[in-house]
């Protein structure tokens, strides 16, 4: 797990620029740097140190010939078969590292050797004598990659935008249609930046750069297909075996590691399942694993944790974060790279430093929501079907009722906060209405939160259009299979592997998510949605894999999620600071200040919870100040 930066200048290299964005990832790889000049390329790399500890797996690294150099952020989990394929082929190594069996992949196959790889990557290779680049990223964008055009088709890429910004030529302007995303989501999709100019290379693409060619990011793998084309099992235990061997070794070949390895431990199904995995293929007691939570009892998962840990005899340490940290919201915050409000970002960045005493390497259950379906929208999903044939002025009454006589409580996810957003999406057909339970403010909230001369830019394009757009991609499928196809595009990889990486990385620890192995992933979604969903439980056939391995109430236990209390804080430890941010400074250019101070009376006196709309502006503001 490193950060990679580097430019193809066809007017000059580009040194002392590239060996800027390299000091601004230190975080992402404390233990060594590099950096190559191959005019018109400049290559770096900073290395977190996993697999071949010796200086001789360094970065940027060449091939014998000197004519191919890689720089290579991420793990290649099934390096050590690609590397016997490759010897059987006469190739020679001098390192036990993957970062050389990916270059000589690449060097014997070209692009056809992504096909082949099962890991995490963002990896960038040179050829120096066709003077040609080749940029590319893992199937689920699990590692980041922006990337900025330079004059005369050249190229300048990062692994963070925060030192992608630090190359003279690219843009400082704001991107107005990244802000809308941004108030209707709490962080910025793929297909956006925040950064107007600065692209984001797609999961499952590469990118070729050329003198005088400006290629398109091509596709390599389709998850589509798999939700397009369903498999038939011969009984339910049969599915079930095979996803467990699936799980087992998907973890497996995550235990690779030449560092202390550890794992995240919520007590959910989905870290449990990954911790019961790694019971299965070493002894527990050297499995250790770590959590965080909260003073405020209907936040903590520390109570499950710790039951799971004993259940399952590992060695377990957690810690509690209150909300006596402002001053370093802003360091979180920033470590984001773009703005950013998922709340569970603060527990994952302080959970990632407390790992990061004892280890290098977590393992995660992310990906178990999306891919089985875990999440209470594919719930509401499933009642809107039925709910959206009733007559609208019947909605709208109830609509109308509940936000009148039901009190709003400042609980994880209260049940009175998903009531209301459901009723108030019950009209919208299926997709948008998937869509619209994840936003923050609606486009009427955005239009009067924004200020008047802002209006036509940001409010130029829905982002629900992208959703959509994803959804047609699966067009004719169960729309319970367009919705987690649609999460898996944007909400997946927008939002958790983002909030993982930066705050992973900015702890110089590395996480690994078992179940986005492309296998896995690839069978999940060719399940039939009844092995997914079945009626109103969630998980089916997830939850049955795993009734030999865990007890029954951590199985059926209700999903709790990740989030941190910021309804709470905003009125408490956190109100001095956001109220300052949110009401002077850059943020007022964008939204209107009587807005804003609405929010927050209505919010203080308790008559709507607005603490996520109040902590995205929050959010946004402090990127701004940055």
């Amino acid at each position: 797990m490193c950060g990679i930066c580097g430019s193809v200048n066809w007017e000059g290299p580009d040194v002392d620029a590239v060996r800027a964005m390299s000091s601004a990832m230190v975080h992402r790889g404390p233990n060594a740097a590099g950096l190559a000049s191959r005019k018109p390329a400049v290559l770096a790399h900073r290395r977190l140190s996993i697999i071949d500890l010796s200086d001789d797996a360094n970065q940027p690294m060449a091939d014998k010939s000197g004519r191919y150099s890689i720089t290579f952020n991420g793990e290649i989990y099934n390096y050590r078969v690609i590397r016997a394929q490759l010897e059987s082929l006469g190739v020679r190594f001098r390192t036990q590292s993957d970062t050389e069996v990916l270059l000589y992949a690449h060097i014997t196959w070209g692009a056809e050797c992504l096909q082949s790889l099962n890991g995490m990557f963002a990896f960038a290779i040179w050829d120096d004598l066709d003077k040609r680049l080749f940029l590319a990223r893992d199937r689920l964008g699990e590692k980041p990659l922006y990337y900025s055009r330079l004059p005369g088709n050249g190229i300048v890429f990062a692994s963070e935008l925060k030192a992608l910004r630090l190359h003279p030529a690219v843009s400082r302007r704001i991107n107005p249609r990244a802000v809308s995303q941004f108030l209707s989501l709490n962080y910025v999709l793929g297909d956006e930046c925040i950064i107007d100019g600065v692209q984001k290379l797609p999961p499952a693409h590469y990118l070729i750069v050329e003198a005088g060619k400006t290629h398109a990011p091509q596709c390599y793998w389709s998850l589509a297909k798999y939700f397009r084309e369903k498999r038939s099992f011969g009984s339910e235990d049969e599915a079930t075996d095979e996803l467990n061997s699936l799980i087992k070794d998907a973890v497996d070949i995550r235990l690779v590691s030449d560092v202390p390895l550890g794992a995240f431990l919520s007590g959910g199904l989905d870290s449990s399942t990954i911790v019961a995995a790694m019971n299965r293929l070493r002894p527990p007691r050297q499995n250790l694993t770590f959590s965080i939570g909260f003073p405020e009892d209907s936040f903590s998962e520390l109570p499950k944790a710790r039951f799971v840990a004993e259940y399952l005899g590992v060695q377990h340490q957690d810690q509690i974060v209150d909300g006596n940290m402002a001053s370093a919201l802003k360091q979180v915050i920033r470590c984001a790279d773009e703005p950013f409000a998922d709340t569970s970002l603060i527990p994952t960045f302080f959970l990632s430093r407390f790992a990061a005493q004892h280890v290098t390497v977590c393992l995660t259950g992310d990906g178990g929501d999306e891919l089985f379906g875990g999440y209470e929208t594919y719930i509401a999903d499933r009642i809107h079907g039925a709910f959206h044939r009733l007559p609208s002025p019947i909605i709208d009454g109830l609509s109308l009722l509940t936000n009148v006589l039901v009190p709003s409580r400042f609980d994880k996810v209260s049940w009175d906060y998903k009531l209301k957003k459901f009723l108030s999406g019950a009209r919208l057909d299926q997709d948008r209405a998937h869509y619209h339970w994840r936003t923050i403010f609606s486009e009427v909230e955005k239009s009067e939160l924004v200020r008047a001369e802002r209006q036509a830019e940001v409010l130029e394009v829905d982002p629900c259009f992208s959703f959509l757009t994803h959804a047609r991609e699966v067009s004719g499928a169960h729309f319970l299979d367009r919705a987690m196809y649609t999460d898996i595009k944007t909400w997946l990889v927008d939002d958790i592997l983002h909030k993982v990486d930066r705050a992973s990385m900015a702890n110089s620890l590395e996480a690994r998510a078992p179940f986005l192995d492309h296998r896995l992933v690839e069978f999940a979604a060719s399940l039939p949605v009844h092995f997914k969903i079945r009626g109103l439980q969630k998980k089916y056939l997830l939850k049955k894999s795993q009734q030999s391995f865990l007890p029954a109430h951590i199985i059926d236990a209700k999903k709790q999620g990740f989030n941190a209390p910021v309804s709470h804080w905003l009125k408490g430890a956190l109100e001095e600071t956001a109220m300052r941010v949110t009401h002077e400074g850059p943020l007022l250019d964008w939204l209107n200040p009587d807005s804003i101070t609405k929010l927050w009376h209505d919010h203080k006196s308790g008559r709507q919870d607005n603490g996520l709309k109040l902590f995205g502006i929050l959010c946004l503001g402090l990127w701004l100040e940055d």
